[in-house]
């Protein structure tokens, strides 16, 4: 096998990563854009030493699952990896996913359940960031999505899977800044203003907070006029933030946000809990999903009677709060202080007694007590749990951890080593978070 060979392959099942597997001779073939049962003419574009990858040259038999995308910017977008398949199919590709990191990675027999599939399809995403540049000759603004494995922006228009206000919102920032003297950001010079439009959307009232991040120290004139134009051209708008970021990285948001207008924050509700949620506040894209996972492990915490539960990596607190009311009390640890000082205001506007927080990380806070909790929930972000914090979090938890992942594989890492360290793994319920795309978030159940 070379460089540029062409094979016909036949497409059995989809990666972690959402490439398509193939095989040449027992020569495993990741390609890109395809289906499972797909028959496909391929060209191999780089050789490996276990693996080989390739392009689509044909697609020569279709999948009985492919289907028409409803977006049609889906081909170019990077945002929507797989909504070319039947969506009832895309759960199951999901379920074969997770399935695969247990077995492969955490060397785990458990059941995996059936995804639970999210109530919205489309207009799901509930937190939108546009990174911002601008053409060379026009000079004309553009904001999108990066097209697969690059840098260079898709101008999105129109986005479906997102409410039809952050579009126009989008679409009026385009417009008002250049007439502003305000420039997209050049990535390699890192020069220009604006880096990345962000945008939170209340499932709950409608609302949106806009945040404006930008390559500067300060609120110069400029950046503040847009920012109150866009606040007096859109009712449904609760505040504008500017948020300054002047370093290389590739991180959206800098340390210091700023309210220009109105409020930092927009109102949630997650069951029958309020949350305010800021620019730089953690909480999950798909609320009415997310409220699914709330639910169940609500659901499972209330099998105990009256239980201790620590809450790390609490972002807001949300899970805590949520739980408060099946609990006899909960520990809410999260290092992110503006996160906390939006959980302590949706501890007063909840009227919540029994959540006592901590701006901490975890693993330090776990080794400066002795308490043992009941129950421990973790939901840490993708890269997953250290050894150190899983081994005082089985210090501290007497019976039983939950563990709430987007990860399958840093989910099956840690889940083996808990396996390892004397837990059963009792269930994993992945539940479908983003749509369309190869991801899943899932929730384990682990007896200690």
């Amino acid at each position: 096998m070379n460089v540029n060979d062409e094979y016909t392959v036949r497409i059995e099942k989809l990666s972690n990563l959402g490439a398509g597997i193939a095989r040449v001779d027992n020569q495993v073939i990741f390609v890109e854009n395809v289906c499972p049962e797909d028959e496909v003419k391929v060209k191999i574009t780089k050789l490996n030493k276990n693996f080989a990858n390739a392009k689509v040259i044909e697609i020569l038999t279709p999948s009985q699952y492919r289907i028409k995308p409803f977006c049609p910017m889906q081909n170019v977008c990077g945002s929507c990896q797989i909504q070319f398949i039947d969506y009832n199919y895309q759960l199951e590709l999901k379920k074969q996913i997770v399935e695969d990191a247990m077995k492969n990675i955490g060397n785990l027999t458990t059941k995996v359940n059936d995804p639970i599939a999210s109530p919205e399809t489309k207009s799901y995403r509930h937190k939108i960031q546009y990174p911002v540049s601008q053409t060379k000759v026009s000079e004309r603004i553009l904001a999108g999505y990066y097209k697969p494995k690059t840098h260079e922006i898709v101008n999105i228009k129109y986005c479906p899977i997102q409410p039809k206000i952050c579009d126009d919102i989008v679409e009026f920032i385009r417009d008002m800044a250049p007439k502003l003297n305000i420039s997209g950001y050049n990535e390699k010079l890192h020069k220009g203003d604006l880096r990345h439009i962000v945008i939170r959307y209340s499932s709950f009232n409608k609302k949106c907070l806009v945040t404006l991040v930008v390559n500067s120290t300060k609120a110069i004139e400029k950046y503040q006029k847009l920012a109150h134009l866009i606040f007096e051209g859109f009712v449904d708008i609760t505040g504008v933030c500017l948020n300054f970021n002047k370093q290389k990285t590739n991180v959206i948001l800098g340390a210091e946000t700023v309210c220009i207008c109105g409020d930092d924050y927009i109102e949630e509700k997650i069951l029958d809990k309020y949350f305010k949620i800021g620019a730089d506040t953690f909480f999950q894209v798909n609320p009415k999903s997310a409220e699914n996972i709330f639910e169940y492990v609500k659901k499972e915490i209330s099998k105990y009677n009256n239980p201790t539960v620590l809450d790390a990596y609490a972002g807001i607190a949300a899970f805590g709060i949520v739980i408060s009311d099946v609990c006899k009390n909960v520990v809410s640890v999260e290092e992110n202080k503006n996160s906390i000082k939006k959980a302590y205001e949706a501890l007063e506007i909840n009227n919540v007694k029994n959540v006592e927080l901590h701006a901490k990380d975890t693993t330090k806070y776990l080794q400066s007590i002795k308490k043992k909790f009941d129950i421990t929930i973790l939901d840490p972000p993708r890269k997953g749990c250290t050894k150190e914090s899983l081994d005082e979090t089985l210090k501290h938890t007497k019976e039983k951890i939950i563990y709430v992942s987007c990860n399958p594989a840093t989910l099956a890492r840690d889940l083996k080593y808990l396996s390892e360290n004397g837990c059963t793994v009792e269930s994993i319920q992945p539940f479908d978070m983003f749509c369309h795309t190869y991801h899943i978030e899932n929730v384990a159940t682990i007896r200690v």
